[in-house]
């Protein structure tokens, strides 16, 4: 047998059994060529319900693919029956890990719809295994978690996108065409906000839930991955997760990734020295803010002057906008959060974006941005340069750059410090604090309850290994 897939097997036997480390092959198991005429990548999905449904219909849909295998803690439950159905001869696993060491030499690709603190082990023992992965957004629940992934990419020489799917949209590239025409210039303010009702909205709790019954068709133990163990609550999954600083980023982590994600990469913001809660309201050491301000404030880069971007969340916590903002910018095809519904003039999510001598509004994914107030967008009409027509939208990139054909537009070399700017606002809002943060050593300088926040708690005893591939 290849010492490659001996090395691969010790190490999945090891999280499969009592929990021993053993070293993966140094050298990765580089997935089959996919760029060869008539090809199709093959491609594994964890978690089929909800968000993950949604990827692997749109991934299905491109013709780029072909589903291979299929993976969800609670296979068979209502939100999974559609993928089920359409995919009825698809070989099943409750457990990626059963999935990856059973069927590794038949998959290219894995796309990971799980929540925010599962993101992590699956996507690191694919790419470890030299699996190309699509990762739905933010990368990973803590800032190490993010480092460790980047690194991997790099490592294992595999194709990594972030699921913030506006990335390959018309924002992106009208973005990135008026920086470089200089339409967007000098940028010292931006404004963003998603105040549409989350799950959290209302609640109030003083620690863990009480235990019910595991549902026959739900693996607990394999759910909760490097999550401490506790009992099974029907409040922490399917989507109210993400109300729970345990399993989730909030709505930082959720929309931050969609709302200012061009700003980040095309004002090459990189990450702040300092984040400021300027406010949150209902603070608890469970579950998010009812509502919260967060300023992050990014020095000078290069002949870029300092930048603050101030975040509000919050139903009733609205931004203040220019007198000639008008209505919000929602675009048609942008999913309502998993819980609530945006309303065009008070509580779509978005942005603005403060320059110098333009000022710009936009919203969310995809939407393209508008210079404000209107009269200023009719005098500089015959000025702005043309703005190229995406090629792929961002499922299709992700397909055929494992093909070889295209780039990542939101590689984890990209979308991972995006990610760490997220992560560090839920550290500040934890923390209800100012955090100084040292973009040199990457350490938070002035508080070290946050500090180590930046790793998080220790994963249980059989998850450690996926923290050292």
């Amino acid at each position: 047998m290849d010492p490659q897939r001996i090395h691969r097997r010790v190490f999945l036997k090891g999280v499969l059994g009592a929990g021993a480390f053993s070293a993966v092959a140094s050298r990765p198991l580089f997935a089959r060529k996919t760029a060869k005429s008539g090809d199709k990548v093959r491609l594994a999905c964890c978690g089929i319900g909800n968000q993950g449904g949604a990827d692997l219909n749109l991934l299905f849909k491109t013709g780029l693919c072909e589903i291979v295998a299929l993976c969800d803690t609670e296979m068979g439950a209502k939100h999974t029956l559609g993928v089920l159905k359409d995919f009825p001869n698809v070989p099943q696993f409750q457990d990626f890990r059963k999935m990856l060491d059973k069927m590794g030499k038949d998959i290219d690709a894995v796309c990971i719809g799980v929540p925010d603190f599962s993101h992590f082990p699956i996507a690191m023992l694919a790419m470890s295994m030299g699996k190309h992965v699509f990762v739905e957004k933010p990368m990973a629940h803590t800032f190490q978690e993010v480092e460790l992934m980047m690194a991997a990419e790099e490592k294992y020489k595999v194709v990594a996108q972030m699921g913030n799917q506006g990335h390959s949209g018309a924002n992106y590239f009208q973005f990135k065409a008026w920086t470089e025409a200089g339409i967007i210039k000098n940028v010292t303010k931006i404004t963003a906000f998603m105040n549409s009702t989350r799950r959290w909205h209302g609640m109030k709790v003083s620690g863990q839930l009480p235990g019910e019954p595991v549902p026959a068709s739900l693996d607990w133990d394999t759910w909760l991955a490097t999550a401490e163990s506790r009992p099974y609550n029907i409040k922490y999954t399917n989507g109210d997760w993400r109300s729970w600083y345990d399993f989730g980023n909030g709505a930082l982590g959720d929309w931050g990734a969609h709302i200012f994600d061009t700003a980040h990469e095309f004002l090459q913001l990189g990450l702040p020295e300092e984040i400021i809660a300027v406010k949150c309201d209902g603070p608890s050491d469970f579950i998010f803010p009812q509502a919260s301000t967060l300023c992050f404030k990014f020095p000078k880069r290069g002949s870029m002057p300092a930048l603050d971007l101030t975040w509000y969340d919050g139903v009733s916590n609205l931004p203040p906008l220019p007198d000639q903002f008008g209505e919000a910018v929602v675009d048609a095809n942008i999913p309502p959060p998993s819980s609530g519904k945006i309303e065009t003039k008070v509580n779509a999510p978005g942005k603005v974006i403060y320059g110098e001598g333009l000022t710009f509004k936009g919203g969310s994914h995809g939407s393209t941005l508008k210079i404000i107030p209107e009269s200023m967008a009719k005098e500089m009409e015959s000025k702005l340069p043309p703005v190229p027509t995406s090629p792929s939208n961002h499922y299709a990139n992700f397909l055929l750059a494992c093909m070889g054909r295209e780039v990542c537009r939101s590689s984890f070399a990209v979308a991972g410090p995006l990610s760490q700017v997220m992560v560090l606002g839920v550290i500040a809002q934890r923390r209800n604090a100012q955090l100084k943060f040292d973009r040199a050593t990457r350490q938070i300088t002035n508080d070290k309850i946050a500090n180590a926040m930046l790793v998080g708690p220790p994963p249980r005893k059989e998850w450690e290994q996926f923290y050292k591939l």
